[in-house]
């Protein structure tokens, strides 16, 4: 049973870093979960990403970042398919990501962001075309635009 526990937890903190950061390799990630407090290695880490269906999408420089399935992050992709009909673009402006929306989607496009619940993300404003998102902080925002867009396959 404790054996039963501490995968939860370590697969729980998984899923919570790839939310948070763009991991690009198993070592990484491992160490994360080291410095984290679990003790685990790669070939344990490897399973969790199989049983939790993690997969690589592009991000910036050609690299390629674990991404949550979207029965993980979205159950039945309900969201990300709202994200994906209705973006067209993201950009940033220090801590804010500016997202613009095909006409009369922004309001869609902030709510599915919202239940999506990114962590970096503060706080929404929609307006017609529009998204504006508050940011944590401006690298935050960064990475953000960059899963969105690998989200709606524009990477």
């Amino acid at each position: 049973m404790a054996e039963s526990s501490n995968s939860e937890k370590r697969r729980q903190a998984i899923m919570q870093l790839i939310r948070e950061q763009e991991i690009e390799t198993q070592e990484e990630l491992t160490d994360l979960l080291k410095e984290q407090g679990f003790d685990t290695t790669q070939a344990t880490v490897s399973r969790d990403i199989r049983f939790l269906g993690l997969s690589k999408v592009p991000a910036t420089g050609g690299r390629k970042i674990y991404a949550l399935p979207r029965t993980v992050s979205d159950p039945g992709g309900k969201y990300a398919g709202i994200l994906a009909e209705g973006f067209i673009s993201c950009d940033t402006a220090g801590h804010m990501l500016v997202i613009k929306t095909a006409a009369g989607m922004a309001m869609a496009v902030a709510a599915a962001v919202d239940a999506m619940e990114f962590e970096q993300v503060v706080g929404s404003i929609a307006g017609d075309d529009t998204v504006m998102l508050a940011i944590k902080n401006e690298d935050a925002a960064v990475k953000l635009c960059v899963r969105l867009r690998a989200l709606v396959g524009r990477g």
